[in-house]
């Protein structure tokens, strides 16, 4: 002990502590809340040297500073530094089974606020061990026991670390692209290149990406488009005469099911059933439904999905295009397509911060004329949870904003109370339901908060039929990702009626199932379609049914009521589902079986040629959004939209602006309503109304330095 105490009061020998201590927290991590998916000896000696090299590299910089003073805070912030960037990956994977990229760290200050809640509840007892060694080593400095070497080590020595650092990394990366070969030209999975080459290098490789992108986007080109616009006219499906124009000049109010997913439709836990309501919407005669439809997001979320249905392209494949592109991209959206071609007026519902997601910026963009944010409700007390408004309060606080909106309409409620950790206080559950015990209490409070977003729609549909909105309107109900994530599909498989053990790739993939409903009251032709289909193919939908052309537009998804519809759905990472077979990773699932497929010659074709046409319409709808290829475009009839000509302040007082200005000749539901409102006609049991004061138009400010706003 004498001996390794001498050794570590030596700078090499601190370093060689430093060094192994954070090469076992990285192994913790890979071994407990990393599932890398390593198979054989290779793999496994792969996964436990990936981290030498660059470890070796980044903390042997200290060696270049030969004072003390310098080299120990220089090596301890290293070390401080990579400890933090490994725990934020460990506390990002448990919520999105993925890793951080750095278009998601940029575009953290985004998307943070709203996340306390989630972030604490994402944590494990076991984390004190990413963070024990720091505290003990500091301690042990501060009373001496491991002192400062005054020693210089030479800079051939410091060069020698930096050379066989080097080496490390080198043989590291040869025999992972002889097991992987392609490793850094395929990078689809993000999983991949950590299990081969250690969560530092995948950051400064995603970093060299980034930058590539970025210098992309300075130097597009108008031609750059004309290959996007030929595979998207070659991709266009004519609209079904029987279909197109049933809803037109409708209102559309679109409400986006926050983490819903389509196995809770007619699912039933205990005898009862999660989402009565939302079930027997979709068994209406008046519902548009259909079972084989699939979130197509990514790191994006939330946001990803808004982006699939309002402009019928995809996310990016790292990080969010709201929060790292959205402030200045060029859209072609719903909003300013259903605004410019049939005069609807545009808002957004949304309990949560405006600059969540950086939606106060992108909204703009889109051309969205309101964004009632947490600003315009008291989200004081219990009202609220971490990421915003309750379901309830928001569809009831809402009407004041609604019924003074000029009709025809676009509207979007964003829901949040069925959003991860599912947390629900005691007095806004049912007593009359009861959880499901999986073993998993976040699979269990799905249940629970899933059935709360169920009451909530169902006391908002009462009140568009109470109100008379209801038969104007076509209302568009979609989940937008999935609520319980691949780590704990395990404890959901004995809800679902499947064993834990033989749970498999193709299982996870067959939940990215999200319920898409178009109900249209006063139809009687509805049912549940079996089509195949993904959020980017929503808005082209949508627009045919309100008798909208979108053959003008480009877009990547089609009309599911096409007869020429594709039904090959892209997921963002590159694998694909059709109504025969799953690709996950190069590996075709048999939809029938659940097992991998033996391919005939033609089936083989057919699925190469499917990989084919996801691998193009993904790569060039990245090439679109990242390049921002849609400012050298401008569809027939279509102005593009200055951002400069929205503000979301004073929401309220602006619509009744409008409404003065028309007279009788205002188009809002209040004016329809001969001047009274219609806020009484709506109905909750939320327990926190009795406790509602507020009447001010905008409670707080949120971004008070945001000078567009």
């Amino acid at each position: 002990m004498k001996r390794l105490g001498k050794f570590v009061n030596t700078r090499i020998g601190f370093f060689a502590l430093l060094v192994v201590l954070f090469w076992a927290k990285t192994l913790f991590a890979y071994f407990t809340d990393f599932k890398l998916g390593a198979e054989g000896i290779v793999q496994y000696a792969i996964l436990l040297v990936n981290t030498l090299g660059t470890t070796l590299l980044l903390f042997g910089l200290a060696f270049y500073f030969k004072r003390s003073r310098f080299f120990y805070p220089v090596l301890m912030g290293i070390d401080v530094l990579n400890t933090v960037l490994l725990y934020l990956n460990v506390i990002y994977y448990r919520e999105f089974t993925d890793f951080m990229t750095i278009a998601t760290m940029t575009g953290y200050s985004k998307v943070n606020q709203g996340l306390s809640g989630s972030s604490i509840a994402l944590t494990n007892l076991h984390d004190v061990f990413y963070w024990l060694d720091i505290v003990v080593i500091l301690v042990l400095m501060l009373f001496r026991k491991i002192k400062f070497d005054p020693r210089a080590v030479s800079h051939r020595v410091a060069f020698a670390f930096t050379s066989v650092a080097l080496v490390v990394f080198g043989v590291n990366l040869a025999v992972a692209e002889m097991d992987r070969p392609q490793l850094l030209g395929r990078t689809f999975d993000r999983t991949y290149i950590v299990k081969y080459l250690g969560l530092d290098t995948f950051t400064a490789y995603d970093l060299v990406k980034t930058e590539h992108v970025n210098d992309m986007r300075k130097s597009a080109t108008k031609s750059e488009l004309e290959k996007v616009k030929k595979f998207t006219d070659s991709h266009y499906a004519s609209p079904n005469v029987k279909m197109y124009g049933i809803a037109k000049g409708r209102n559309v109010i679109v409400i986006h099911l926050e983490s819903f997913q389509q196995f809770l439709i007619n699912l039933k836990v205990n005898d009862q059933e999660v989402t009565p309501f939302l079930n027997s919407l979709y068994k209406s005669k008046e519902t548009y439904a259909f079972d084989n439809f699939f979130h197509q997001v990514g790191q994006g979320k939330t946001s990803d999905a808004e982006n699939l249905l309002e402009t019928s392209t995809f996310g990016l494949s790292q990080g969010s295009l709201f929060a790292t592109l959205g402030s200045d991209n060029t859209f072609e959206a719903a909003p300013a397509i259903l605004n410019q071609r049939a005069g609807y007026t545009s808002a957004v519902f949304h309990g949560n911060v405006a600059s969540f997601w950086n939606r106060n910026n992108v909204y703009k963009n889109m051309g969205y004329q309101y964004f009632f944010d947490a600003s315009y409700y008291d989200t004081s007390g219990d009202k609220s949870t971490g990421y915003g408004l309750k379901d309830k309060l928001l569809f009831k606080d809402s009407i004041k904003y609604l019924e003074n909106l000029q009709q025809p309409f676009y509207v979007k409620y964003i829901t949040v109370t069925n959003h991860f950790p599912f947390d629900l206080d005691s007095e806004d559950t049912d007593p009359n339901f009861t959880a499901p015990d999986t073993g998993s209490t976040t699979v269990d409070n799905y249940f629970v908060t899933a059935h709360y977003l169920d009451q909530a729609v169902k006391e908002f549909f009462t009140y568009l039929d109470k109100s008379g909105l209801a038969k104007k309107s076509i209302i568009v109900l979609y989940g937008d990702h999935y609520g319980i994530s691949n780590s704990e599909n395990t404890a959901l498989a004995s809800v679902l009626g499947k064993n834990a053990d033989d749970w498999t790739d193709f299982d996870n993939a067959q939940l990215q199932r999200v319920p898409l409903m178009f109900v249209i009251p006063g139809t009687n032709k509805g049912g549940v379609f079996n089509t195949y289909g993904g959020e980017v193919d929503v808005l082209p939908t949508l627009l045919h049914l309100l008798g909208i052309s979108t053959k003008r537009y480009i877009m990547f998804g089609t009309d599911l009521f096409s007869k020429e519809h594709s039904q090959v759905v892209a997921f963002r990472n590159h694998d694909f589902v059709t109504p025969n077979f799953t690709s996950i990773s190069d590996t075709v699932y048999s939809n029938k079986t659940g097992k991998t497929a033996t391919l005939t010659a033609a089936e083989k074709k057919k699925v190469k040629a499917d990989a084919k046409l996801v691998n193009e319409e993904l790569s060039l709808s990245d090439s679109l959004n990242q390049k921002n290829l849609l400012r050298f475009y401008t569809p027939k009839g279509f102005t593009k939209v200055k951002a400069s000509d929205y503000n979301y302040a004073n929401g309220l007082k602006k619509e009744e602006a409008i409404e003065k200005k028309l007279g009788n000749k205002s188009t809002s539901l209040i004016n329809e309503n001969g001047g009274k409102t219609t806020a009484d006609v709506f109905s909750t049991d939320a327990p926190e109304v009795s406790h509602s004061s507020t009447s001010s138009n905008r409670i707080k400010i949120t971004n008070p330095d945001d000078n567009n706003n």
